[in-house]
């Protein structure tokens, strides 16, 4: 069997494609003949080639989730719940909350990158400035104090030292930083590497709250579209929480269904499991009782995703002006450590 090396669409994309089908579908047109209009009006090739093997896969079988399969791009969730739609009759509506699904998810990765990006350059400028100082700045004062038939002493010294061996050992540096970026990407880009930085980070204290929240926000996001999907919320939440990407939350999910089976109503063993509480379990509680879980998910979904960008920003308010403190404290010491000793030199001649 050949191995599926295609490239899996980003949620931004997965949210523009969903959108386009939910739209074709509330306007009275088959999913085979929208996939020919969306065809036509495209002009990039990744794309022209993903519309073509849902199309000929749909030509065929008619089935519009065996398209979706056949294209290798689509997630297995989002195939899923395509294949409950097509069975339900409800199609265009479990379109629409796909669309919404995944749009969360492409905001949830910006806001991300938006808040890890200038702390990222932040640490990196402080290390550049570092760098140069024990590199290039303190010999020059080295040969200053030579000159005055002095020698740097002490934390100057001792920079002086730790600058001589990173010149020496330049290239061991270099292939270190390399393997450290490579180490990154394959926790930035692959699944496994992925689950692996979320396992680490759910342990650290000052990251903790952050996959915490995140992971409420998918398992909110995804029971909504599974309800509204006509799945049962046992089944819901078993798809729901593959999303999380959380091994404690999937510890919660299935203490949850226990006490579901022992007659538990939902709302009431979300609330004792721990997944959700405070404003989130009454919400599930109203909507338990009339009839509108599916809503109130949606709009507990909607909650998590504002807390979550709250903290990130109040985590990037405190984090910036921390760095910047920092990078001042290091430089000012290190000029010191120079500056002092050499001014009591000069002021003796």
């Amino acid at each position: 069997m050949k191995k599926n090396t295609k490239k899996k669409l980003s949620s931004e994309e997965l949210a523009a494609f969903c959108a386009q089908i939910a739209s074709v579908l509330k306007a009275g047109i088959s999913p085979g003949e929208g996939i020919a209009i969306m065809l036509e009006d495209t002009s990039s090739l990744q794309e022209q080639e993903i519309l073509t093997a849902i199309q000929e896969t749909l030509n065929a079988t008619g089935v519009f989730s065996l398209g979706l399969e056949d294209a290798k791009v689509f997630p297995e969730y989002m195939q899923n719940m395509v294949r409950l739609g097509e069975q339900a009759g409800r199609l265009d509506e479990v379109m629409d909350s796909l669309a919404g699904h995944y749009q969360r998810e492409a905001d949830l990765s910006a806001a991300l990158k938006s808040a890890l990006t200038y702390p990222c350059i932040m640490i990196g400028m402080m290390v550049l400035v570092v760098l140069v100082l024990v590199t290039r700045v303190l010999p020059v004062f080295q040969q200053v104090y030579a000159q005055l038939g002095q020698t740097m002493s002490g934390l100057s010294r001792g920079l002086l030292d730790m600058g001589q061996a990173i010149n020496r050992y330049s290239l061991v540096l270099l292939a270190f930083l390399v393997l450290l970026v490579l180490v990154c990407l394959y926790f930035a880009r692959t699944s496994a590497g992925r689950k692996q930085a979320s396992l680490l980070f759910s342990r650290l204290p000052f990251t903790r709250n952050f996959i915490r929240q995140k992971a409420s926000l998918r398992f909110a996001s995804g029971m909504a579209l599974a309800l509204k999907s006509g799945l049962t919320p046992e089944e819901g939440m078993d798809l729901a929480g593959v999303l999380t990407g959380s091994s404690d939350f999937m510890e919660q999910i299935v203490q949850c269904k226990k006490l579901m089976e022992e007659g538990t109503p939902l709302a009431r063993a979300l609330s004792v499991s721990g997944i959700f509480t405070g404003m989130e379990a009454r919400l599930l509680t109203v909507g338990d009782r009339t009839g509108s879980i599916d809503e109130a998910m949606e709009k507990i979904a909607s909650r998590c995703q504002e807390e979550l960008d709250v903290s990130m920003g109040n985590a990037v308010s405190i984090i910036e002006p921390t760095l910047v403190a920092v990078l001042s404290v290091i430089v000012g010491l290190i000029l010191l450590s120079v500056m002092m000793p050499l001014m009591g030199i000069l002021s003796g001649l």
